[in-house]
């Protein structure tokens, strides 16, 4: 009975929160009258986390708060005049966000608070209201982001808009057959190939009547010779073996299908991830990914190896069968798939139990995969701190609890497919009744009851894998929605139409650019700035300035949210992503370099160039040396990340392999900050001869490796707060001469 109640207990719901959401209007439209709100959203959480039922609405000169609580009862309003409060806000918390402001004391009040489902309501409504108190243009979004589905009211998972519990899962599995275009031919022969083994196995009963019937049992069986039994029995022996080819055959080409499926759709997949940008790609976990790529494409591939073909071929054989059964008896044909309405109900009643139950069984698997991919990715950080036994039990605990998940839903079929068997045994009783009352009855030959009883288990074959085939479509369903969520996914840092290749002269130019990781919170305010042809340029502030953000805008990982970035007198959005980033050398903070030697490593930005060309880029890095001394030189194996080299060696082979690609734009982001003094000496004095007739960007911690920089940009919560050379600067002795000051006296006291 509690399954039962899990499996009914939200149907209805979303209408309830319908007819609640018009009351809360109601109840609001009797104080502000016709007046038509700036904007409104909803909310359901009390200050102490109690869920609740609420509506926000914002006019110019007060919010409407409407709530009542979740299981009905009276509507209270509350009314925050907007004259009275100042310095709006939102604050997230842990599963939830509320909209903040001060009152007329001076004192921080709430106003109302969401779950994380209902967040981006709240968070625009703290823009919006932000807008109004500075007197800006209120920019309301005309069209909110649905994150719920209009049908059903379940909220959509994150970074998707497909429901499973409304036909999502038989729209995205067409989908899939949507992909199969290219290879119809192959697909039509193999439907031919279908029809064909099931109408020879429509065929082989009959045979079997006419061995008994005509030959065992033949009233005349002394005139009939071993030849025609022979020609009987060869006959069935022809068709089973035809059967048997046919069915190898079909499977041959139901496999080369779906491998060249599975082949091209994660090369979908892994395109579409390579196109993201790196704000989407930090929205999913790295297991995340690799569950869909990896996973999720192999549950697609089984699919259509093995369960389509055999749906197919049950599908059209109960089909024969029916059809051929109806004609020759159709009484017993409606006693066999008499209980075939009985099964579809049941399966209809937990179609959206089944759908929640595995993804949740996914969710839960992607997670593990998750886990698994940090422990190896961070295995020096666990063995250094010695938390083997403590990663091994959070581990565990996630496996665990994939074993509950999957221990359910195999409870719940469990319970399932023995009560559909004994539905589909109980139909096969009543056959074998009404069978044997036929032959007493003398109205049934010994063969034609043979024939019957193998019609008979033909159809309860293909009912039999019909009754499983829902937990397989499930299954697949959920596997393909994640595949195509990331597939369908909008690229928010995409080329534009019109954009061109072109040749880099070097010339930089921010014009009142704005942006922020999301559109509620800014991390750089009005940027402007020109950096010319062989210029470099430094970028300094305090930590969360936005200095690495900036020089993410400059390669275009991320899209400014305003205001424009002009390379050449060009906007950088109508130059191509490869065009741009082939004529820029980057050297990150965080160095990383992948399997292989230490010559690939290095060719990695220029696969083109010749061996002279990257030890020259190795000796203008400083890494010529070192790697010389390496048991293969350029050929040794640096290992997973370069692990067998030391930080500041894998930073000189990141160097190396930013200068080979020859940049017209250079980009320092801590470049130097894993070496030693006298290295970084030589490294220095390198990259005094690559910036030449280069436009270079470069953030530095140690302050000092800026002095030569033709000009300091320097940044202050998300703003240039000074511009000018290090003399002017340190003479002017704003934020830049006090990070100077205070890195001398680290130095004092380090020494």
């Amino acid at each position: 009975m509690n399954l039962l109640k899990k499996i009914f207990r939200r149907r209805g719901k979303f209408s309830k929160d319908k007819k609640t959401v018009s009351a809360l209007r109601e109840k609001i439209k009797t104080e502000i009258g016709e007046k038509v709100p700036i904007y409104n959203f909803r909310y359901n959480l009390t200050r102490e986390n109690s869920l609740i039922n609420g509506l926000c609405a914002i006019t110019e000169e007060a919010v409407y708060c409407a709530h009542m609580p979740q299981k009905g009862g009276e509507i209270t309003l509350e009314i925050y005049d907007i004259k009275v409060l100042s310095d709006f806000g939102f604050t997230k918390n842990y599963g939830c966000v509320s909209l903040e402001c001060r009152n007329a004391d001076g004192e921080l009040m709430e106003i109302c608070r969401a779950d994380t489902r209902l967040e981006e309501g709240v968070m625009t409504a703290s823009d919006c209201l932000c807008d109004m108190c500075s007197g800006h243009e209120v920019n309301a979004p005309k069209d909110k982001k649905n994150r719920t589905c209009p049908k059903c009211g379940r909220a959509y998972f994150k970074n998707s808009t497909t429901c499973l519990h409304c036909g999502g899962t038989k729209k995205i599995i067409m989908r899939l057959f949507s992909v199969a275009k290219p290879y119809l031919p192959l697909f039509l022969v193999s439907i031919l190939l279908f029809f064909a083994v099931s109408g020879l196995n429509l065929l082989i009963p009959e045979i079997n009547r006419v061995l008994i019937d005509e030959r065992i049992k033949a009233p005349n069986a002394s005139e009939l010779t071993f030849y025609s039994l022979f020609i009987v029995v060869l006959s069935l022996a022809v068709t089973q073996l035809a059967v048997n080819v046919l069915s190898v055959v079909r499977s041959g080409l139901m496999l080369k299908i779906s491998s060249k499926m599975l082949v091209k759709i994660r090369s979908m997949l892994f395109d579409k991830v390579q196109k993201m940008s790196i704000g989407k790609i930090s929205e999913h976990t790295a297991g995340d990914l690799i569950t869909r790529i990896t996973s999720d494409t192999q549950v697609l591939n089984e699919f259509l190896t093995y369960d389509f073909p055999e749906c197919i071929q049950q599908g059209v054989l109960l089909l024969g069968i029916i059809i051929f059964m109806a004609m020759k008896d159709p009484l017993m044909t409606f006693l066999a798939i008499l209980p075939c309405p009985v099964v579809m109900l049941m399966y209809a009643g937990i179609n959206r139990f089944m759908h929640r139950i595995y993804r949740r069984q996914w969710f839960v698997g992607s997670h593990a995969n998750t886990i698994m991919h940090d422990i190896f990715g961070g295995i020096r950080v666990v063995k250094v701190f010695g938390m083997e036994k403590t990663e091994a039990d959070k581990y565990g605990a996630t496996v665990l609890k994939e074993r509950n998940v999957r221990e359910q839903n195999e409870t719940l079929w469990n319970f399932i497919i023995p009560a559909t068997n004994l539905l589909m045994e109980l139909g096969e009783f009543v056959i074998l009744y009404y069978v044997g009352t036929k032959i007493l009855n003398k109205q049934m030959t010994l063969g034609e009851l043979t024939q019957m009883t193998s019609y008979i288990m033909l159809i309860y074959g293909p009912l039999r894998y019909f009754s499983r085939l829902p937990r397989k479509l499930v299954r697949t369903g959920t596997s393909v929605a994640k595949v195509f969520e990331i597939i369908d996914e909008e690229n928010d840092v995409a080329d534009a139409e019109s954009a061109r290749n072109m040749d880099i002269d070097g010339t930089v130019e921010f014009k009142n650019v704005c942006f922020g990781y999301n559109s509620h919170e800014t991390v750089l305010q009005n940027i402007s700035f020109t950096a010319g042809k062989g210029e470099m340029i430094g970028i300094v502030g305090h930590s969360g300035a936005g200095k690495s953000t900036l020089i993410n805008l400059i390669m275009r990982l991320y899209d400014a949210n305003s205001g424009e970035i002009l390379i050449d007198g060009v906007n950088i959005r109508d130059i191509s992503q490869e065009s741009l980033r082939s004529q820029t050398g980057v050297v990150l903070q965080e160095t990383f370099l992948f399997s292989g030697t230490v010559y690939d490593n290095i060719a990695y930005a220029k696969p083109s160039a010749s061996r002279d060309e990257v030890i020259r880029a190795a000796k203008l890095s400083g890494a010529h040396k070192f790697i010389i001394k390496l048991p293969d030189a350029y050929n040794t194996v640096v290992g997973e990340r370069g692990n067998t080299l030391s930080g500041g060696e894998r930073q000189r082979i990141a160097i190396a392999r930013a200068i080979l690609c020859n940049p017209k734009i250079l980009i320092l982001d801590e470049a130097t900050s894993a070496l030693d003094t006298k290295t970084e000496k030589l490294i220095q004095d390198a990259l005094a001869q690559l910036i030449k007739n280069r436009t270079t960007f470069a953030i530095a911690h140690r302050l000092s490796t800026l002095r030569n920089a033709t000009r300091l940009i320097v940044l202050d919560k998300g703003e240039i707060a000074e511009v000018g050379t290090h003399d002017e600067l340190v003479r002017k002795k704003g934020i830049y001469y006090g990070l100077v000051m205070a890195q001398r006296q680290m130095a004092k006291g380090e020494s």
